[in-house]
């Protein structure tokens, strides 16, 4: 089987789970990782990890999410990888998001910003169009008070929606402005919800609404 292996702190914990397993149990798993913190661990844990541009498809991909509403349509890119992390979901015949109750909402945007991966050239013109879509629009700052890079040098904006009416839309609006390289909703790619709340554990199918 070939993985996609997502980023973050649930994605993580999965990955260490994943390679307790393999250390008992004859598996034979190859792997592609959305960054480098997750390769890391990966190879930290033995999971053998591929070239992506190696093979046509993934068998299945896991990640988690920011906010996920009732049609399976999600907000991801907290962790700074979404475009890796998009890529992967769409390269995967399965997609499989796990998150805790925390992330479940009736509308997108309604907890937390959206992120925008953007080029670091003209970022302040990109950031200046996207203005009608929100209320503040922000460079993400890492922790030493510097703009934070992405795995593949980019900037990320994050912009402030509020609850968002048609993610499809808004989408489509963002990914047009010149400067944009990917938006963090992820629409369409997830086919299994896990949701964990203490002890208990519900799995959910898209099919099931």
């Amino acid at each position: 089987m070939i993985l996609g292996l997502g980023s973050g702190s649930t994605s993580e914990l999965f990955v260490r789970e994943l390679g307790e397993r393999l250390r008992h149990e004859k598996m034979t798993i190859r792997a592609v990782a959305t960054s480098d913190r997750t390769a890391q661990i990966a190879s930290t844990y033995g999971i053998h990890l591929i070239d992506p541009e190696s093979v046509g498809h993934l068998d299945l991909a896991l990640d988690g999410a920011d906010e996920v509403d009732p049609e399976f349509r999600m907000i991801k890119g907290r962790g700074g990888a979404l475009l890796r992390e998009k890529i992967v979901a769409s390269a995967a015949n399965q997609r499989i998001i796990m998150v805790d109750r925390s992330k479940l909402v009736d509308r997108l945007g309604s907890r937390h910003e959206l992120p925008v991966e953007v080029s670091n050239f003209g970022h302040r013109w990109t950031s200046a169009r996207m203005a009608p879509f929100a209320t503040d629009v922000h460079v993400r700052l890492d922790r030493h008070g510097m703009p934070y890079r992405t795995d593949g040098g980019n900037l990320i904006l994050d912009v402030r929606t509020g609850p968002i009416d048609n993610p499809q839309t808004l989408e489509s609006q963002l990914l047009a402005i010149p400067g944009v390289y990917e938006t963090g909703l992820f629409i369409g790619l997830c086919d299994i919800l896990i949701v964990a709340e203490a002890d208990d554990l519900e799995i959910r199918r898209k099919a099931d609404g």
